[in-house]
């Protein structure tokens, strides 16, 4: 794979995920909801396809479930599958339209129910099409993640992509839960929303431009299997390590993402604000980020977010605390200074994610000559999405289900995200050296 040397380049291939990005979001948070109307008060008639039950309620939570299941364990052989390939096209860019085309096909078939009633027929339907675009996003994101460590040759190169990639995440977060419910309280239907973003898709259209696949002869020519692939990933044992730490930071952080509504549900704030404060900041609040590694090198970077996302959260929940005690303005002050600390940390904690499997990829190809960047990031995929099944299915239904019995615990999980980011601080201190000072800037 020939190197993207400019910052330009870099940058623009940074933003290439957005769109691909963007859809999955519009299907996992709205389209899927969309075809209920239990649970929507207002303008329910844009926020639900037809004003009408279109699914059977317990057979769509059951086959939604197995869709979500199905997208973390098929990780593993589509990262195979994706770092085997060898075509004239070239196997990063043919993955990805392998990915791509039938994941839009299925996206623009789940936006047409088959009947206009709550039928078998449509459950089945839209349930087969989750499977199949759930699949599709993981092989063309898996297949775009792993070209990070062949188009960087070093690692200031890696950090720039993984930054803007990481604002990129900040961009689709805040189109998605913050620019949507604007057009839905315009009485845009939900559908309609979902194809005026559907052209965003193009930012995928970059690689094409940018990738030129040359044969490197530093990479063993026989690809490796399935086996030996996630074999190599799981004897890595820094790398695994690694992944344990950051699967506790996800746990905060997905407990934060999920559960941040519920938390100021009965306070009376304006949550787009409060996400405002949050997510907007971001690009700029990066800046200090990448300033601590390019000074003391990554370890200490990762600390400063953790430690400032958890005073973040012990804010926020001082906020929940005391929300009968202050008046409205003062309410939505506290909220903001939380959402303020909070951006300091979340483009720096979405960025890790990139950047660190990025690392290890990078030394198995210089150090073994083998290909196994895909897989490095199939292997933390599924960690990630069994400690997001941990924050969201496990802890956030514990909390709301207490919640409703006894009052009060919901306010508690500001408290547990901060935890979790305390127990990955004091595990960040036996990170090896070379990882511990990445990024770091000889002076």
């Amino acid at each position: 794979m020939q190197k993207l040397k400019s910052k330009r380049s870099l940058i623009l291939y940074g933003c290439s995920g957005l769109g691909v990005n963007m859809l999955n979001i519009i299907v996992g948070s709205y389209l899927c909801s969309a075809l209920l109307v239990g649970g929507f008060k207002e303008h329910v008639e844009s926020w639900t396809y037809l004003n009408k039950n279109l699914v059977i309620a317990g057979l769509w939570a059951v086959l939604v479930f197995l869709a979500k299941a199905l997208d973390g364990i098929i990780d593993l052989p589509l990262a195979t599958f994706a770092d085997k390939l060898n075509t004239k096209l070239g196997r990063r860019k043919t993955a990805t339209l392998v990915g791509i085309i039938p994941m839009l096909i299925a996206y623009s078939l789940f936006l047409m129910p088959l009947n206009n009633g709550e039928t078998l027929l449509n459950t089945i339907w839209f349930g087969a099409l989750l499977c199949v675009f759930y699949t599709c996003y993981t092989l063309t994101m898996l297949t775009y993640y792993a070209t990070f460590a062949e188009v960087c040759d070093t690692e200031k190169e890696t950090a720039l992509l993984s930054t803007t990639k990481s604002i990129c995440d900040v961009v689709y977060f805040s189109l998605g839960f913050a620019l949507i419910p604007v057009f839905i309280s315009l009485s845009i239907n939900i559908r309609i929303v979902a194809l005026l973003f559907l052209p965003l898709v193009l930012t995928m259209v970059i690689p094409f431009f940018l990738l030129k696949e040359e044969k490197d002869l530093n990479v063993q020519e026989k690809p490796l299997t399935l086996r030996e692939s996630v074999t190599a990933s799981l004897k890595n044992k820094r790398y695994m390590y690694w992944l344990y730490t950051a699967s506790i930071m996800t746990i905060g952080l997905q407990l934060f993402l999920g559960g941040i509504n519920e938390l100021f549900s009965n306070t009376g704030l304006n949550m787009a604000l409060v996400m405002a404060s949050s997510f907007a900041p971001v690009p700029f609040t990066l800046i200090v980020y990448n300033k601590i590694k390019k000074n003391f090198g990554f370890a200490d970077a990762f600390r400063y977010s953790l430690v400032i996302f958890a005073v973040g959260m012990l804010i926020m929940f001082g906020c929940s605390l005391m929300a009968d005690m202050m008046t409205k303005l003062q309410l939505t002050l506290v909220a903001i200074l939380g959402g303020i600390f909070v951006s300091f940390s979340l483009g720096a904690l979405f960025s890790v994610n990139y950047s660190v499997p990025t690392f290890y990829a990078r030394k198995e190809r210089v150090e073994k000559g083998i290909e196994v960047s895909g897989m490095y990031f199939a292997v933390q995929g599924l960690l990630e999405g069994i400690a997001t099944g941990v924050a969201t299915g496990l802890i956030l239904v514990l909390l709301k289900d207490l919640h409703y019995k006894y009052g009060f615990f919901i306010k508690l999980l500001p408290v547990i995200v901060a935890v979790c980011c305390m127990v990955s601080f004091l595990m960040s201190y036996a990170f090896e050296k070379e990882l511990a000072y990445m990024d770091k800037e000889e002076k």
